[in-house]
């Protein structure tokens, strides 16, 4: 059987697994930005020399950013199943390999946020100091505005590293395109299954590359 012919038996499945890739990445990114970007805000804040400086703060925050992203991922997804299944129910399928995806994401974009920010010059926030801006008023109209070009390179970043960690979790039954290429390339020996996966996922992430690349150019009004 031909490789074409392969994919036309197989288009179901494999139009499936894309669907549940999609919806894996997709919930982390909605982690990444309504949690990652708060926290690696806070990342910022708390620093020494910051509006809201705080020790404590700060090095809490730091340390569980930090234990988060020094775990392997395979090995936090199994780390994480109690939870996984005390939240959503069960330990297996795409929902439930999105729990620790999203917080994976969280603490991965909450550090490229943070360094995001950082790059921001302290004159931008005298300035709006000087103005009267009350703090809030700094972070919305000051500080996100001036970092959104690097905010938007680093959740390109996060989503390719998304795109790759979703391929993991079909080892554990998440499903998505990594499941596919597992149970009908490698399991089965059709090399070309599992090729022509890898091609698509090349493609994909180049296209996420090259989006996210294209719109921080276009807001980066320096």
């Amino acid at each position: 059987m031909s490789l074409y012919d392969k994919l036309v038996h197989y288009q179901t499945e494999i139009w499936r697994s894309i669907g549940q890739t999609f919806e894996m990445v997709g919930i982390s990114l909605a982690a990444a930005i309504l949690l990652g970007l708060p926290v690696g805000t806070l990342l910022y804040l708390s620093r020494r020399g910051q509006m809201y400086e705080n020790r404590t703060l700060s090095l809490v925050v730091n340390t569980l950013v930090n234990i988060i992203r020094s775990f392997p991922f395979l090995l936090l997804v199994v780390f994480l199943i109690p939870f996984t299944r005390l939240l959503v129910g069960t330990s297996i399928g795409t929902i439930a390999a999105s729990v620790p995806l999203a917080i994976v994401a969280i603490a991965h974009y909450a550090r490229l946020a943070e360094q995001s920010l950082l790059e921001v010059p302290r004159g931008v926030i005298e300035a709006a100091r000087s103005m009267g801006s009350s703090r809030l008023q700094i972070i919305w109209k000051f500080l996100y505005p001036e970092a959104r070009s690097g905010l938007v390179l680093g959740l390109t970043t996060s989503t390719i590293s998304f795109i790759s960690y979703s391929t993991v979790v079909g080892i554990v039954g998440g499903g998505g395109v990594g499941d596919f290429a597992i149970r009908y390339g490698y399991q089965r020996y059709e090399m070309d299954i599992t090729v022509f996966v890898i091609i698509l996922m090349i493609v994909l992430v180049q296209a996420v590359q090259f989006a996210g690349s294209r719109l921080a150019a276009w807001l980066d009004k320096r």
